[in-house]
């Protein structure tokens, strides 16, 4: 056993104002099992829906106070940071909105706490599926052809024919497949933009990618070395792999790694690492790309990233390196070994 001083002191941030609340706290309940405390003194901050900081104690389960009535979210924010003033590491196990999206990112560079995952620029970026499409395209990695609609902006009859049926209307800044819709009708068009626009003001509509759907793991070490993991073929009955898919046990299925030809395996795994650089990310990314054919050519087309990806032990994420022989603590060490190193 480590003397608690020995100890590197390990913030754990989840919960959140996001619709990917409760899948936070489900990273986070994995997160909180698996650290090892031999090694790691834990601290717990649980982000309320409203928005509210709560400083926890550790335990089989963290414990965390009544929520004062009345207190204000900065009042909250506040006593947060000064909680955080004495760790050495902060792991924001956060998806979405108000945590994935740079804005908690940017509220740790001003405290200088090192964090897990990348920074206020490659995250607020890539949580826009719109800017991340502009900036991959830009350098020569297919995407998914569509339109961006701003306020009340609608499809246009001209982009209707060129992007043809169907199409996936999605929220541009949200994750988990919340307020996604496949559409097969233009009937149905207006009724899936109104959904999306629930979730975010700017709303994107893409056209559909026939392929096979593949998931890559990208891990940075500590020595700033960046790999990729085995590639995961998600196999599932549903239209898309949308969030009752991702959230309902035995409703898809993993293979890792993915049957694939070696020439299409380093294809993924090269084109991986490049979102990554290009991004500017650091830590971890999850890449989703369809693997399809043009002209008889094998194809990656992009179809989405994820700065910080689901983290329960059964995850995309944790299930590659697992695959490729890192265990879920063993990768949660990794992460934390690597924030500690980086210089922002």
């Amino acid at each position: 056993m480590h003397n608690s001083a020995d100890k590197i002191r390990v913030a754990v941030i989840f919960g959140g104002r996001s619709a990917e609340h409760d899948v936070s706290c489900r990273s986070a309940s994995s997160v909180f099992r698996f650290l090892d405390r031999d090694r790691y003194q834990v601290v717990p901050i649980r982000i309320s829906r409203a928005g509210r900081w709560q400083v926890g104690t550790d335990g089989a389960e963290p414990v965390f106070p009544a929520e004062p009535t009345g207190q204000t979210s900065l009042v909250s924010i506040l006593d947060a940071l000064a909680a955080l003033r004495g760790v050495d590491v902060v792991f924001p196990v956060l998806h979405g909105p108000f945590g994935e999206d740079g804005t908690l990112q940017a509220v740790l560079e001003m405290a200088r706490i090192p964090y897990v995952g990348s920074g206020v620029l490659a995250s607020a970026t890539a949580m826009d599926k719109a800017f991340t499409k502009t900036i991959v395209a830009a350098e020569g990695i297919p995407v998914a052809d569509g339109v961006v609609l701003r306020g009340e902006e609608q499809v246009t009859p001209a982009d209707r024919d060129r992007l043809g049926l169907p199409v996936f209307v999605k929220p541009a800044r949200s994750g988990s497949s919340v307020g996604v819709s496949r559409v097969d009708d233009w009937d149905d068009l207006a009724e899936a933009i109104a959904l999306a626009r629930k979730h975010d003001t700017k709303v994107l509509v893409e056209a559909a990618v026939l392929g096979r759907e593949v998931d890559m793991a990208v891990l940075q070490r500590p020595d700033r070395t960046i790999e990729v993991g085995p590639a995961l073929e998600i196999n599932h009955s549903a239209s898309f792999f949308d969030f009752d898919a991702k959230y309902t046990p035995g409703a898809a299925a993993f293979t890792i790694p993915a049957d694939l030809k070696p020439e299409h395996r380093d294809l993924l795994e090269d084109t991986a690492r490049r979102v990554f650089e290009a991004l500017g990310c650091a830590g971890l990314l999850r890449v989703d790309f369809f693997l399809t054919e043009v002209d008889g050519a094998a194809v990656v087309v992009m179809n989405e990233v994820n700065t910080l990806p689901g983290l329960t032990e059964l995850s995309q994420f944790p299930q590659i390196w697992r695959s490729a022989g890192l265990s879920y603590p063993d990768l949660l060490d990794q992460l934390v070994s690597t924030a500690a190193s980086t210089e922002r």
